[in-house]
């Protein structure tokens, strides 16, 4: 006979949010989770979808301890927004795609302890970042579900994503396939923000001065106009038809 464990005893247990550790190991690896985060959180930003960055991933109903915190999270096909944790029987979806900030110190766990879990609990692409290249080829390592086993990704894609990956100092860029423009990180799209700024500046300044031009050449024909009228008048004072004068 199999055990059921009772409504009000799996309604008590705890499932924390928090471990009290450090976000990433360093400010490399911290940076780079954060700017992935918000890259793929403004890219996903109109899809049923969510991406969660450093939040405990509870993969077995009643079992607390059996958890992990993945560095950045995608899943589709999931209300959109951030969560304290994320429990996948509550959800009814595994992580999509996983990033993790890699160091020499959590090559083991990385390379072997999460790919292994990844693999089995079918999320299917696992993307390995070494912002220091303290181990990782090239910095940038990638594996894609075939079937139930990981295979290296050779070709920098994202296939679920649809982006192409690239390393980019110690960050990731990531370029659309459909038109091939880069997803800006925060830093350049304060920049692109105030460039275009400067852009609508510069094209009300020359708008004000074309309609300032505009006005001068008016206010110039009403003046020779008007000059003209008052030689009419003098010429008609003098008994002269200024029609006659050629």
């Amino acid at each position: 006979m199999t055990a059921t464990l009772p409504v009000s005893v799996e309604s008590e247990i705890f499932y924390p949010s928090a471990d009290g550790q450090p976000v990433a190991e360093t400010y490399d690896h911290l940076y780079a989770l954060l700017t992935t985060l918000e890259v793929l959180k403004q890219y996903l930003a109109t899809r049923q979808a969510t991406v969660l960055a450093n939040q405990f991933l509870y993969y077995a109903q009643g079992f607390p301890k059996l958890r992990v915190a993945p560095d950045v999270m995608v899943i589709f096909d999931v209300a959109p927004g951030g969560r304290d944790n994320y429990k996948v029987w509550e959800e009814g979806q595994v992580p999509t795609v996983i990033f993790e900030m890699t160091s020499f110190g959590t090559k083991g766990q990385d390379e072997i302890f999460k790919k292994t879990l990844y693999e089995q609990l079918g999320v299917n692409e696992y993307w390995l970042f070494d912002p220091k290249g303290e181990w990782v080829e090239q910095q940038l390592r990638g594996y894609r579900l075939r079937g139930e086993i990981y295979e290296p990704i050779q070709d920098g894609r994202s296939e679920l994503l649809q982006l192409r990956l690239v390393v980019e100092g110690r960050l990731i860029g990531f370029y659309r396939e459909d038109t091939g423009e880069k997803l800006l990180i925060p830093g350049e799209l304060v920049e692109a923000l105030r460039q275009e700024i400067l852009a609508r500046q510069q094209a009300e300044e020359l708008v004000e001065q074309e309609r300032q031009r505009a006005e001068q050449e008016r206010q110039r024909a009403e003046q020779a106009e008007f000059q003209i009228e008052q030689l009419k008048a003098r010429l008609r004072s003098l008994n002269v038809d200024p029609d006659t004068i050629e």
